[in-house]
């Protein structure tokens, strides 16, 4: 687990320094479903691909382990607990307010895929949510900018077959002016973009669902 700990790829310990490298260094590419109970919204199921050469130190600890192994469960752990110290680098809105989350994942889990790490799991919202109706906006991200989070493809945000019918997601890419692209270009490895700016939020993708 050491070289998880200090290596600076392991993107999400690193975020809490933010004394790394250009904005942005590290990319992960999500897919995430939306999670409906009776009906209801309930959460999120997500994945998370994280680029190789992140990817690359944060499976050295794991060498040769098979899928199942303990170490995986390690890793997972880890790299949840700080995912949890940023709640979960996600915001879902609903009539302007924040929809709460619970503070811990019903399931999570680490893996590999080809030379990738891949991180899932599933975020709860602390109350089942209406969706008769109703309009949710959500977006992952880091606020620092130091990881691009993103969708390759709208089609990587989905609704799960059990959603009401009409329901739909659209998933909407910001398009940040000149001076906000040029500022991220020149952040440098001791810098950090001033807080109340929220660097990363102004580059994150939203994703909309709607229902009738």
């Amino acid at each position: 687990m050491q070289a998880v700990k200090q290596c600076v790829s392991g993107l999400f310990l690193a975020l809490l320094s933010f004394s790394v490298v250009a904005h942005p260094h590290s990319f992960i590419r999500m897919k995430t479903q939306v999670v409906i109970d009776n009906g209801q919204f309930t959460g999120l199921k997500m994945r998370w691909t994280m680029d190789e050469i992140t990817s690359a130190d944060l499976l050295y600890d794991a060498g040769n382990a098979k899928p199942g192994d303990e170490i995986w469960k390690k890793l997972a752990a880890e790299v949840m607990a700080n995912v949890l110290g940023q709640h979960y680098f996600t915001e879902v809105w609903h009539h302007g307010q924040k929809v709460k989350f619970l503070n811990r994942p019903t399931e999570y889990g680490m893996e590999q895929v080809a030379h990738q790490a891949v991180l899932t799991f599933i975020l709860p919202l602390a109350e089942p949510q209406p969706l008769g109706g109703q309009q949710y906006i959500f977006s992952t991200f880091d606020p620092t900018y130091f990881v691009d989070m993103s969708y390759a493809k709208a089609s990587d945000a989905a609704l799960p077959a059990t959603a009401p019918q009409g329901c739909k997601l659209a998933v909407q890419t910001p398009k940040p002016g000149e001076e906000v692209l040029n500022y991220a270009q020149s952040l440098d490895k001791a810098d950090a973009p001033a807080e109340d700016m929220e660097l990363g939020k102004q580059f994150a993708q939203t994703v909309t669902l709607t229902c009738p």
